[in-house]
């Protein structure tokens, strides 16, 4: 939400009013909510935002409702908000596994930052735990079926060393970030490897693609 860290821009939530430039467009948040209201509506890094954007979400959780710049009003009733917070991050990291003992410093964070009357309408706060060597392990597996799948399509199968793996989770987690670097790391490590080899040299029928990690270096190789 850092895009909507000044006061002015609430009116892109809700669409300027009339006169205004973007009149038609809607609202970013409205138009999407009355297009589609049985959603799931995810509000990433709420604390970056402005207060007048935190008043914009205290009229939806009290009524179920709001009105657009176009006078509309835009049926909340059915959508789930849910909201992300990176406020007591580094407490969390620092607390690695025992996050139930830090509920309440956790909890003053959140007060030191949004009025009373915003956390009082939140249904549920629950704190995550960081991720640990397991957990990105099992990303690494998940975004590797995802890479299988799209070759899947090209009659392409996707085989990675154990080795590879692992170097995947090291490389592609960092502390502060968490696992976003590991998209990147894929897609320039394995992804663009492969399709270099496909440039240099296309296949017409079933095919592997093998990848492994050696001297410091992901290989990527057709089979």
């Amino acid at each position: 939400m850092s895009e909507y860290g000044e006061r002015h821009t609430v009116a892109r939530l809700i669409g300027a009013p009339p006169g205004y430039v973007g009149y038609e467009q809607g609202g970013q948040l409205t138009e999407a909510v009355r297009r589609k209201p049985y959603c799931v509506l995810l509000i990433d890094e709420i604390e970056k935002a402005d207060e007048e954007v935190f008043n914009l979400f205290l009229q939806i959780f009290d009524d179920g409702r709001l009105t657009d710049g176009q006078g509309r009003t835009v049926n909340f009733k059915n959508t789930i908000i849910i909201m992300t917070s990176n406020l007591a991050g580094k407490l969390i990291q620092e607390n690695q596994g025992k996050v139930d003992n830090i509920q309440n410093q956790v909890w003053d964070q959140l007060k030191a930052k949004f009025p009373p009357e915003f956390l009082n309408r939140l249904d549920q706060t629950i704190v995550f735990e960081s991720l640990n060597s397991k957990h990105v392990e099992a990303i690494v597996d998940l975004e590797l079926a995802k890479l299988s799948s799209r070759l899947g399509e090209q009659n392409l199968s996707l085989q990675v060393s154990d080795k590879a793996k692992k170097r995947l989770a090291i490389a592609g987690y960092d502390p502060v970030y968490g696992a976003r670097p590991l998209k990147r790391l894929i897609q320039s490590e394995i992804t663009d490897q492969i399709a270099m080899l496909l440039i240099q040299k296309p296949v017409d029928r079933h095919a592997a693609v093998a990848v492994d990690f050696k001297a410091d270096h992901f290989e990527v190789a057709l089979t």
